[in-house]
C-alpha cells in the first residue's frame, strides 16, 4: 500500500508522508524499521528537506496532531527544527 498521507504542522507547512519501500515483503520492512514499525518519509510542500521517521505500523490512522509532532521531533533530531 503506497497511499500518501497529508498533514499540516502548526507552523503551516503542508507535508506528504509515504511509507518507504512499501512494496517490500513484510520481513524486509521489519528488518528495516523494527517489528511492528514502518519507515516513513515526509516531504514538505516546498520540496525542501524530507524527514525520515520510524513509526508504528498503524501510522496512517494516528491523529494528525501526533504525526505533526513526530515530524517536528524528526526535524529537531536533524538539527533543522
Amino acid at each position: 500500500m503506497t497511499d500518501a498521507r497529508d498533514v499540516t504542522t502548526p507552523d503551516g507547512t503542508a507535508w506528504t508522508c509515504i511509507e518507504a519501500l512499501a512494496e517490500m515483503p513484510e520481513a524486509a520492512k521489519e528488518k528495516l524499521a523494527g517489528e511492528g514499525r514502518r519507515a516513513v518519509v515526509c516531504t514538505p510542500s516546498g520540496g525542501a528537506h524530507s524527514v525520515r521517521l520510524t513509526l508504528d505500523e498503524a501510522w496512517r490512522t494516528m491523529p494528525d496532531s501526533d504525526l505533526a509532532a513526530r515530524i517536528a521531533a524528526g526535524l529537531a533530531e536533524d538539527g533543522r527544527g
